[in-house]
Order: C-alpha cells, then structure tokens, then sequence
C-alpha cells in the first residue's frame, strides 16, 4: 500500500516554520487546542501542548493517519491478523493481558494456552515468594534473571519501578551483558543455598543467555552439587527440549510464543521475575493497567485515542519537521529504565527503511531514543538542549504523589520538570537565563535561550503497576501506529542478526580455532592486535609511549 500524498501536511510544517511555540499556547484562551492534545486514561495524563501544531496542521494530521489505515490496522492486529507480514505471524502481547475482554479477538484454544501459562505463572512465582519448600527449596532470598533484549529490559524496568509494590518478596537481579562483571559479581556476592536461576530465552539458543547461564549454574553446582543446582534453575522457553538438555526439568519451564515479539514480551511468562518481585496480585493489576489502555485504543476515534496523538506527533517531529532524536526524561529514579526500554521498542519496532512493499520508505523513519532520569540530566545534557545546534523533542513524565515522606524534594522534583518544559518553549530574551539585559553583547547572545523547542508531558498519579501497565501499553500501540503512518512492519527485526551471525565467524578465530581468511582487513587487524597482547603476558600494565 502506498503511503498518503505528504503535502498537505509538508505545507502546514512550512506554514508553522516562524510560529511561535508559547503564542500558540497564549492564544488558546478558548481551550480549543489544548482540547485536541491533552487526555487523561486513569491515572495517566498526556500534554501534548508544547508541540508546534495548530488545529489545521493536526486535522491534517488525523486526516493522514485515517489515509493509511490506522483504524485497519489496529483491528487486524487486535482481531489477530499476521500483521508481521515477513514472518507470517500475528501479534498478539494485547492477548496476553486481555482476560476475557473482548477487544482482542482470537480463538479459544490460544487464550486458553495464554490463561493456563499466566495461571502458571501465578502460581510459581507465588510459591518460590512464599513456600518455596514445596518445591525442596529453603527460603529464597535473591532470583537472578538472565536474558537479552526484550527478556530482560522490560521485565528489568518492572521490577525496579515497582521495587516497593513488591516488599517482602526475593531480591531480582538482571543478567544480560555478555561482558563477564556483572557474572562475577553476583557470583561473589550471592548465597547460592537460597538463590534461583531463570534462563529467559525463546530458542534457549541465545549465545549471551546460555553463557551466562553456565556461569550461575556451574557456580551453584560447585557449592550445592549438580542435583541441587538443577533444582534452582527455571526457564522461560519454547524449545522445551533444550532447557531440559540444559538441566532444567521441564515442568519448571513456561513457555514463549511466536506471536509475540520479545520486546512486547514483558505481559506473558516473561514476566516471571515481575510476579516473584511484586506478587502474582501485582502482575495482575500491570496487565490490568495494560488492558485499560488496549480497550481505550481499541474503541477510541482516532481524534480521542492517547496512543494515535502520541503517534502522531512523534511522526509529525521526526517526518515533517526533520527532529532525527527524541529524548526521554523521566523525573523519578524509579523510572531510570525507562529510555532504554524504548530505545529497543522504538528503534528495534520500526528502525526500518525499506517498507513492507519492499521499497525504501520515502520519509525519515524513527528518530534516535535517549535520555535519563531529571534531574540528573539537568546538569548533564540539558545543555544542549536549550542552547544547542538541533532541536530535540523531550519527553517530561513525572508521578505526582511519591513512595516517600520527603515533601521538599518531591516539591523540588516536580518544580523542575515544570519549569524545563516551560523554559525550552518559552526560552528568554538577549539576557541572563532571567531576561535580564546584559550590556555586552556577545555575552548577551551566548546567555541567549531561543525557547521554541517542544515537549510532551505525561504525569503519573502514581507509580502503581496499574499506571506503568498504562504508560507502557500507551508506548506501544503509538509505536505501531507510527508503523502503519510509515508503512514498516513494526514486529521483524532482521537488523538484529547480521551483527550476531558476523560474530559468530570471528568467535572461533578468537580462540585461534578457525581461520580468519575471510574476514575483512580491518577486522583481522584488529584480531591480530589482539591475539599480540594476549600473547605478550608480560605487557605492563600501562599503555606504552610512542604512535
């Protein structure tokens, strides 16, 4: 399908060019805009009023979105439809979290599959929190997860915003980098008598997963014998075979799907080390708060659904007005996880130049996805922000009442989220950061703020599972329409694997046990270099002088 004619819109973007971000903010005494771009689901609120776009722009806006489909391609996806047309598959994460509902409509034997594995689920992690001797274990203390990607950040991201939901149950670690430190770590720090392993892997062919595995199962089998290392291993696989090759008895394994993507992962059996960190009852009301935001996208018009505004003016910054970044934000320390956790939704879902006719998509796709928590950031990368070259779009979302007692610097935290979005709208004049006037002129323009550059706001009531449920599920039903407005498929992620596959060439020339005759020059270069040093074993320790 080829995508709607851009112009109408390119127009607007130029109409827009010299407009002021705060008049049209100023302007709106009526309300008008601020009735088109801001919404409330539950406890979420979306701010979409530091935007560059006037009622014109984004009726024209929605009148893209209704050209390409949107509203087909929601239902296709929802009604399961193998929307992921490169691998035949449908995409189903909404199913996982449905229940009963009928906004996701498949067939009984895969929602029964979907309810008998989150009854599994429940049941597991329930035990291994709270009668863990039922299964020959002693109490448990610490559980470490091991995956990659989207076995690991979503669940990681869970696990840490929700910390205190969870009081009471095991401490969760993340094992995901190859690099073995965070391995020896645990290794040094843990009591292998009261630790579990979950091996998180679909193909439980995962070359980072599988090495850091070994890792925890043979440091629990030098300290508790093999039978009792097997004990403590639990998996998350479709290759049921390999786990129990790998020692893990299989019914300690819960099963993945292929109609769903890793990074959408997070609300099926994936999810395990969320329940055994925040109690079944908690991943629950995370689906819970995911399903509310499935039905709201489901039955919303385009012109009232959170997802299709976030969508739409994500595509808006990065296809019409060439923002090639987009920063994220998030002024809670719980929420640190949260960047990337959406670089791999965003970038990984729809990093695509080619569309899913095959031919180049003929506008700049996905913007680049950073950030960190505020207000750190502050006094890192804001910079830039305010006074730099590029203009960068900046997610703000912040949680209005906190876990804690301390008032001043809750008050603290959330008079600066307020007032950097205010500032990079409104900047200042050819003064201080005040608008004082400075007499010396060069100094005046470096103090300059040109303001004008846009934001978006979410505020959290507050970080419960129901709201980052929401928050989340919102991030990624606007990645897909995004997909659908570019014309990509949102669920393949064929970049991916180049990069593995070169690297499992160079692997055994690493460990002198293949040729490096095909690689190319640069790279057996560098192997020679590095196999030089390996062999030198009295290089010293400091880098010698010289070219």
């Amino acid at each position: 399908m080829a995508l709607p004619d851009i112009t109408p819109l390119a127009q607007h973007a130029a109409r827009l060019a010299g407009q002021s971000l705060a008049g049209l903010v100023a302007d709106d005494a009526a309300g008008a805009r601020a009735g088109m771009l801001v919404g409330r689901l539950g406890p979420l609120y979306l701010d979409l009023t530091r935007q560059l776009l006037d009622a014109p722009a984004w009726q024209a806006l929605l009148d893209y979105a209704d050209a390409a489909g949107v509203d087909a391609a929601r239902d296709a996806m929802l009604a399961g439809a193998p929307v992921n047309r490169s691998e035949n598959r449908a995409a189903l994460h909404a199913a996982l979290r449905a229940g009963d509902g009928g906004h996701v409509r498949i067939g009984a034997a895969v929602r029964d599959e979907i309810s008998a594995t989150l009854a599994r689920l429940a049941a597991l992690a329930t035990t291994l929190r709270e009668a863990p001797r039922d299964l020959g274990l002693p109490r448990i203390t610490d559980v470490v997860s091991i995956g990659i990607g989207g076995s690991d950040l979503g669940p990681r991201l869970a696990c840490q915003s929700l910390a205190r939901a969870g009081s009471g149950g095991p401490r969760v670690h993340f094992l995901a980098n190859v690099d073995g430190c965070e391995a020896a770590r645990l290794c040094s720090a843990l009591d292998p008598a009261s630790t579990v392993v979950i091996l998180i892997s679909k193909s439980f062919g995962t070359r980072e997963t599988l090495l850091n595995g070994r890792v925890m199962r043979d440091w629990l089998a030098a300290a508790l014998g093999r039978e009792q290392a097997d004990a403590r291993l639990f998996a998350v696989s479709a290759n049921v075979a390999a786990a129990q090759a790998f020692g893990v008895a299989p019914e300690r394994v819960l099963p993945m799907w292929d109609f769903v993507g890793g990074r959408y992962s997070l609300w099926s059996a994936v999810g395990l080390p969320i329940a055994i960190a925040i109690g079944a009852d908690g991943f629950a009301q995370l689906l819970a708060g995911a399903r509310a935001m499935d039905e709201h996208f489901a039955e919303a018009a385009l012109a009232d659904s959170l997802p299709v505004r976030l969508a739409l003016v994500g595509f808006w910054n990065r296809s019409l007005l060439g923002h090639a970044s987009r920063c994220v934000v998030p002024y809670d320390d719980r929420l640190a996880a949260l960047p990337g956790y959406l670089q791999q939704l965003e970038m990984e879902s729809n990093g695509k130049r080619v569309g899913v006719d095959g031919q180049p998509v003929p506008l700049p796709t996905v913007p680049v996805v950073w950030g960190s928590v505020g207000s750190n950031a502050q006094h890192a990368y804001f910079q830039a922000l305010h006074q730099g070259s590029d203009i960068v779009p900046v997610d703000l979302i912040g949680v209005i009442q906190p876990d804690h007692d301390l008032a001043d610097n809750h008050r603290a935290l959330l008079a600066n989220l307020l007032g950097q979005g205010a500032a990079l709208m409104l900047g200042s004049g050819d003064g201080d950061g005040a608008g004082d006037a400075v007499a010396d002129t060069a100094l005046a323009a470096q103090k300059h703020f040109p303001g004008n550059r846009p934001s978006t706001t979410i505020l959290l009531d507050r970080l419960t599972p129901q709201a980052l449920g929401l928050l989340l599920a919102l991030y990624e039903h606007a990645t897909f329409v995004q997909s659908v407005l570019w014309g990509v498929n949102a669920f393949d992620q064929w970049g991916v694997e180049l990069g593995k596959t070169l690297a499992g060439r160079i692997e055994p020339a690493l460990a002198q046990a293949g040729s490096d005759d095909e690689l190319d020059p640069v790279t057996r270069r560098l192997l020679a270099e590095i196999r030089s040093r390996r062999a030198d074993a009295n290089v010293a320790a400091e880098p010698s002088s010289g070219a």
